[in-house]
């Protein structure tokens, strides 16, 4: 008998046991199934905006999931803010159906320099090395003084380095000759190399951009290699080249002080590596991330160091970058990275137009 209450009593403790999982269970469910719905919703307004039309259903599912994954990353990132020492937030953007993996095989591209002085573009001097402390401004903002045309998109064009190479020169004749001129990136990725969608090496950029004669403008050889293919090189047939350079010189490796010195002065092209899921998803704040590679060997992109400045609100340094992804990525296309700490390698392959 004792054995029976025993069991009986075992018997009674399941069976509320269970009836209180279900109860939570089904309690959870409509809650669930708001959220998954909300998402749904999200990323079909997400679709909307950014113009995304999938082949499939099969596909548009794909792309669900990769979306929601990175939902998740980026709102559980930016709760965990409060309670740590990060200085920046991550959002939606243009790529958030993307994996990390996808993005970087296809919206990066920069590809080592092996520097050579035997055509002449580069020289081994560093025109501001005497520039003191007294000749150079606490912050600079090239924007501010009209030498940074708007934010552009290279699409699924691994064409960076051309974009980089631009920017520094559109910033270059603005200051010497007073005229802020789109140029053409489509002409460098055209006609610098074989495959200009497949990566490129800055250094080949200011080479051909010294031995043409020059850049036309966008207006008169626009971009169309959003999709990751160039087209067949036409600098003969571009209207006549617009902006000219004298060369390019490199900044000293891993001096930022040097970088510094380079950029009160002008724009600068810069290597970065862009490979961390938070680089994908900034949104604003000064970037800091420990796993960021700071080796020459990390840099998978480049941008182009437009100023740099202090932030009272989280006391510290930093760089001020143009990148070339759109307005829906960062601060409207820029970005500020933390200063003085070599972070994700930025001076260790910078350069500038002369």
């Amino acid at each position: 008998m004792a054995f029976s209450n025993h069991y009986h009593f075992h018997s009674i403790s399941f069976v509320i046991l269970a009836l209180g999982f279900w109860a939570s269970q089904a309690s959870a469910r409509p809650l669930d199934l708001h959220k998954a719905l909300l998402i749904r919703k999200r990323h079909e307004q997400w679709m909307t905006q950014h113009g995304r039309v999938y082949k499939d259903e099969i596909e548009k599912e794909k792309r669900f999931n990769i979306f929601k994954k990175n939902i998740e990353y980026i709102e559980n990132f930016n709760g965990n803010n409060a309670s740590s020492n990060k200085m920046f937030t991550l959002g939606v953007n243009a790529f958030t159906d993307l994996t990390t993996e996808e993005f970087i095989a296809t919206h990066t591209g920069y590809k080592r320099q092996f520097h050579s002085i035997s055509n002449g573009s580069m020289t081994m001097e560093f025109s501001y090395e005497n520039l003191t402390d007294y000749d150079i401004s606490p912050s600079v903002d090239w924007r501010e003084q009209g030498a940074v045309t708007g934010i552009k998109y290279q699409g699924q064009c691994e064409g960076c380095w051309a974009f980089s190479v631009v920017a520094a020169v559109e910033g270059l004749n603005r200051i010497k000759f007073g005229q802020l001129i789109s140029l053409s990136e489509e002409e460098l990725i055209d006609c610098v190399q074989e495959d200009g969608c497949r990566g490129g090496d800055v250094s080949k950029a200011y080479t051909f951009t010294q031995q043409n004669q020059g850049i036309t403008t966008e207006g008169e050889y626009p971009y169309t290699a959003y999709y990751g293919y160039q087209g067949q090189c036409q600098a003969w047939n571009a209207g006549g080249n617009t902006v000219t350079i004298n060369g390019y010189q490199n900044v000293p490796q891993n001096d930022e002080i040097s970088l510094m010195q380079a950029v009160s002065r002008q724009p600068v092209s810069a290597g970065i590596d862009a490979s961390s899921a938070d680089f994908k998803s900034y949104s604003g704040g000064i970037y800091y991330n420990q796993m960021c590679g700071t080796s020459y060997y990390d840099l998978n992109h480049a941008v182009t160091i437009i100023g740099y400045g202090y932030d009272d609100t989280y006391g510290t340094n930093y760089w001020l970058i143009k990148n070339s992804w759109g307005e829906s990525w960062g601060e409207n296309g820029y970005m500020r990275i933390i200063k003085d700490q070599n972070q994700c390698g930025i001076s260790m392959a910078a350069s500038y137009p002369i």
